[in-house]
């Protein structure tokens, strides 16, 4: 590919990093979580939300468990310092979350920030520079003192204004695009920074370390991070917060080495919405600890819930293949990842465990507010027999042969690939009807009496292409006996090659279902019989088969 060569690497690697968080396999705790969708994500919209989108979101917000939720940017429009305004004055703000609110470094930003946070009982100030290198060289033209000084004058007028204004306020600093700033310099600001506000174990300050561009792999991020952690001064007393953007793809991986590395907290987006690629996504991240047996502290059981109100008020669309919440994301086309899924969901069901460990599924589909039935087996010309038995036995009740499965399987395959198009279950089970249940053409009995006499004798009352007639025969049993009564008939031979039935279970009535294949000619021919009684249901399925056969 041409121009590669005008591209250099933009990060700046730590000098021999211990990289202790590398001997850590998992994140063992929830961090402290700051959704900024209202702020972050509302600013990388086409359309903005509108107050009315935004008050459902926050609500949102609250509902799934979020403590600490940017809300904008008020000095920055009047929008954004209204919907500030109309949380705090329609009391929207539960005692126990926290609003934060972004400010740049200048009075008159910082004045208007406090004047909207009046009557506020908890809130954060959030106060940022840009500190890279590409930033202080190209858009400031400034050196590292002066972008010092910017920070301090900030901080010590947040300061100020917090000394003069009632309510609980806390601070937040970031060096914004950190990735890009020597890690010794971004240090050096951020320690400027906390000298400045003293933080206590009270009154503790939030470092948020923004991949605000992602410039490297997860790895070098995560040794920053860990050199951050070493060198903050009254490293007790802060918070360190990470802020990562998708460029690379890898906020996500960012994020977990992030933590991995000492960080305390993550500012993101439920689905990843952002300038560019996007925020980190939140809702993938908590659904990974869960998925690993921690409790991410925030409510995700009921994904399409949330899907459906952020894509109404943000007009984005969550992608098919979207980490857990996407429309796609535990459906399984494959035949062998059906019958993987199958098999697992019987074994879990015969061993009674509660530890999910079913094959291709990382997590309980149901424990987001999905359905087995509607999400897992989706049925294609790529569909195995396992994954299309197991639907037919868990919606409809159909516990099919092995080796009719089988069959069946090649059938819907075929169908689907002709048509170029999913099945729905319900077109998978009227394909099985029309094809297997209770044929009655060119043969369709009306009577069968039964005597037990040295055996069984029977009389069967039938039609033939509509004309009526009478046949009569010994067996050993009932079934015997009218298949012997149909050879004569008919004048050909055939054996039943498998018998097998159940009871209907997810009826409202309890049918009987009877499964039967005869040999005929040196082919298997299967037919299915459903009816009240047992018995009935298996002369209906003989009868099946042999239609099937007859048509032939």
């Amino acid at each position: 590919m041409k121009n590669y060569q005008k591209y250099t690497r933009q990060y700046f690697d730590v000098e021999n990093p211990p990289m202790r968080w590398a001997k850590r396999s998992y994140i063992d705790k929830a961090p402290q979580w700051c959704s900024v969708d209202l702020r972050d994500g509302n600013q990388a919209l086409i359309i903005p939300m509108s107050l009315e989108e935004k008050l459902d979101f926050f609500k949102l917000l609250v509902k799934i468990g979020f403590k600490e939720i940017e809300v904008g940017f008020p000095a920055a429009s009047e929008t954004e310092y209204e919907f500030c305004r109309a949380l705090i004055e329609q009391d929207l703000i539960p005692d126990d979350v926290t609003i934060q609110v972004l400010t740049q470094s200048r009075e008159h930003i910082i004045a208007k920030t406090y004047e909207a946070l009046k009557g506020c009982k908890h809130a954060i100030v959030h106060l940022y520079n840009s500190t890279s290198l590409a930033q202080r060289e190209q858009v400031f033209r400034k050196s590292k003192e002066e972008i010092i000084d910017i920070a301090v004058f900030g901080a010590r007028l947040c300061k100020e204004y917090r000394e003069k204004t009632p309510g609980n306020f806390r601070f937040e600093y970031s060096p914004e695009s950190f990735t890009g700033t020597e890690p010794e310099f971004a240090a050096e600001i951020c320690n400027a920074v906390l000298d400045i506000w003293q933080p206590t174990p009270e009154d503790k300050v939030i470092i948020n370390l923004p991949v605000t561009v992602e410039h490297s792999m997860p790895h070098v991020y995560a040794n920053q991070i860990e050199y951050m952690c070493d060198h903050l001064n009254n490293r007790e007393n802060v918070i360190i917060s990470l802020h990562p953007h998708n460029d690379r793809g890898c906020a996500v991986a960012d994020s977990e080495m992030g933590l991995l590395a000492g960080a305390d907290r993550i500012e993101g987006t439920l689905f990843g919405n952002g300038e560019r690629t996007g925020n980190v996504d939140i809702v993938t991240l908590g659904m990974n600890m869960f998925s690993q047996g921690i409790d991410p502290e925030l409510d995700f059981s009921n994904l399409p819930e949330l899907t459906d109100l952020y894509e109404r008020v943000t007009r984005m669309q969550i992608n098919d293949r979207q980490p857990y919440s996407g429309k796609l994301v535990f459906a399984a086309f494959s035949g062998s990842h059906q019958d993987a899924i199958a098999k697992g969901m019987k074994y879990r069901e015969e061993k009674k465990t509660d530890l999910w460990t079913v094959p291709y599924l990382p997590i309980d589909p149901t424990d987001v507010g999905r359905v087995y039935e509607a999400d897992v087996i989706r049925i294609n010309s790529q569909s195995g027999k396992g994954g299309i038995g197991y639907l037919l036995e868990t919606q409809f009740g159909l516990d099919l042969p092995k080796t009719m499965r089988e069959e069946f399987g090649y059938l819907v395959k075929g169908i689907s690939d002709h048509a170029h198009k999913e099945l729905l279950p319900e077109e998978v089970h009227e394909i099985f009807q029309t094809t297997y249940v209770n044929i009655r053409t060119p043969l369709a009995y009306q009577e069968i009496h039964y005597v037990q006499k040295n055996g069984i004798q029977t009389s069967v009352t039938l039609t033939k292409n509509g004309d009526p007639f009478t046949i009569k025969a010994d067996g050993t049993g009932r079934l015997d006996a009218v298949c012997n009564a149909l050879r004569a008939f008919l004048g050909k031979k055939f054996t039943i090659k498998s018998y097998t039935e159940h009871a209907l279970t997810i009826t409202s009535q309890s049918d009987a279902v009877s499964y039967v294949a005869i040999e005929a000619e040196g082919k298997t021919y299967w037919g299915v019989g459903i009816k009240r009684d047992i018995t009935d249901s298996s002369v209906a399925a003989l009868f099946s088969a042999l239609n099937r056969y007859l048509q032939k």
